[in-house]
């Protein structure tokens, strides 16, 4: 199988929103997936919350003991990568989790800053 095929499979049951539609979901649960050095660069979307992929599952399993808190199985989530793809992955994995509502962001977190939505700047990469 594919790297499209998996992805073409994971949107099936994916209600993705636009750039422009996030605005009219004051109560989701917007989590970036994008690693701390493209969150420096470019940005982040006001109120979502960083996520490193690899935990993401342990952090979002609603009846898991390390998941961050604030959300319920019935919240939204959008998950936000660089462009769409990862982030599509992502959130068929956290639908298979116990979180119906999962979707994530047409064209990633470079769309929603093309379309001129509000970002806020990301955090300070760490000394090396």
């Amino acid at each position: 199988m594919s790297a499209e095929r998996l992805l073409d499979e994971a949107r099936r049951d994916l209600r993705r929103v636009t750039p422009d539609d996030l605005a009219d979901l004051p109560d989701a649960l917007v989590v970036d997936i994008r690693p701390q050095h493209n969150r420096a660069a470019e940005g982040e979307v006001p109120g979502s919350i960083p996520v490193e992929r690899i935990v993401l599952e342990w952090r979002l399993d609603p009846t898991g003991d390390h998941r961050i808190p604030g959300f319920t199985a019935d919240t939204t989530v959008v998950v936000v990568c660089n462009e769409g793809y990862a982030s599509s992955l992502a959130a068929r994995d956290l639908q298979r989790l116990g979180l119906p509502n999962a979707t994530d962001l047409v064209g990633g977190f470079r769309a929603y800053a093309a379309a001129g939505l509000p970002t806020r700047p990301g955090p300070t990469p760490p000394i090396t």
